[in-house]
């Protein structure tokens, strides 16, 4: 019975002309499933049920491939809601990418990684880019305001921050590592804070190292300071 299913989807995806959306949304899912490194022509080409060159069609290559499935992503990026005051659209919007890269947890590589590598944004992400500073000058900013503005977000405009420290749990343990001791010794305001901020609930820190906590303690730190810039 299972093996009948199986064929019957297998014909249904050969009669389903291929097109470029339906390649992109499938290469979507892949990484989705198995994370970006995992994603090849040939295995997007077995699940559409077509020949690897036929992909060929719609994507010249892997590059513009990942292209087309950073601009699907910024197509789930909620509209700037309408009336609203710019700080208000601005952080509605942000939050917005920020849940959409949490239910696509490989893409800010992929978006960081393409948009250091082309000359210029995809037309889709100047189109997003330009609304923002659309939003940034209703709300008053000028230009010179706007670009640093710009400056200040960078990639929380897209939902993800760069940070300094990356959590290390579901890591092995560095062999090169310092014992306790002596880091607390050598480096005792790290340590303070190491042992301070913990991933467990009760932290003596604010909400302790919740990601999300932290994501909207900056973007709301940020949003504060460019309003009090304003005239």
């Amino acid at each position: 019975m299972v093996e009948i299913a199986r064929q019957a989807d297998a014909v249904h995806r050969t009669r389903t002309p291929l097109s470029r959306a339906r390649v992109l949304s499938a290469a979507v899912t892949l990484a989705d499933e198995g994370g970006v490194d995992a994603l090849s022509m040939r295995k997007l080409a077995q699940v559409l049920g077509v020949v690897p060159m036929a992909l060929y069609k719609h994507v010249a290559n892997k590059n513009e491939l990942l292209d087309g499935m950073t601009d699907v992503l910024v197509g789930e990026i909620d509209p700037p809601v309408a009336d609203a005051d710019w700080r208000t659209a601005v952080r509605l919007r942000v939050l917005s990418a920020r849940r959409m890269l949490l239910r696509h947890p490989w893409a800010p590589g992929v978006i960081e990684a393409r948009m250091k590598a082309r000359a210029a944004p995809t037309p889709v992400m100047m189109a997003y880019l330009d609304s923002m500073i659309g939003i940034f000058r209703a709300g008053g900013f000028s230009l010179d305001l706007v670009h640093h503005a710009m400056h200040v977000m960078g990639s929380r405009l897209l939902g993800f921050s760069q940070e300094l420290f990356e959590d290390g749990a579901g890591r092995e343990p560095d062999p090169d590592a310092l014992p306790p001791e002596e880091m607390a010794a050598r480096y005792p305001h790290i340590t303070e804070l190491a042992m301070a901020v913990t991933h467990d609930e009760g932290s003596v820190v604010g909400s302790g190292c919740d990601d999300q906590y932290e994501f909207e303690f900056a973007l709301d730190l940020t949003l504060d300071g460019l309003a009090r810039l304003l005239p």
